[in-house]
């Protein structure tokens, strides 16, 4: 497997993140943070975000969130393989610094590799 984050990889259409919110198989809540993920009959894992700017109020910080979240999640990939994922922030996530925030989702990661699918 590949470790890049191209098109296929993402959660794209409201129908997916729908099936994930409707049906999540497993809730990880973290930091200022909650992932669900849902089963998929792929060969790769699927990734959405949902970063509000409710929650998080500079577009600064909501891409820079962006951006570590997709990279640890690239990292992880083969990990995290048949899942679809969503990541929804909660306020006070931009607040957290980067080197936090990646052993945060590491963490989250390998919880959620370490799970049944």
């Amino acid at each position: 497997m590949t470790k890049n984050f191209g098109r296929e990889k993402r959660l794209l259409t409201a129908q997916n993140f729908t099936a994930v919110f409707a049906s999540p198989t497993n809730t990880i809540p973290g930091n200022s943070t909650l992932l669900l993920a849902r089963k998929n009959d792929l060969n790769y894992p699927r990734l959405g975000l949902v970063i509000s700017k409710k929650n998080v109020k500079l577009s600064v910080k909501r891409n820079r969130l962006k951006r570590l979240i997709r990279e640890t999640f690239r990292l992880h990939q083969d990990k995290l393989i048949g899942w679809d994922i969503v990541i929804v922030a909660r306020k006070g996530l931009g607040d957290i610094g980067n080197y936090k925030l990646i052993q945060h989702f590491g963490q989250l990661w390998k919880r959620l590799s370490r799970t049944k699918r």
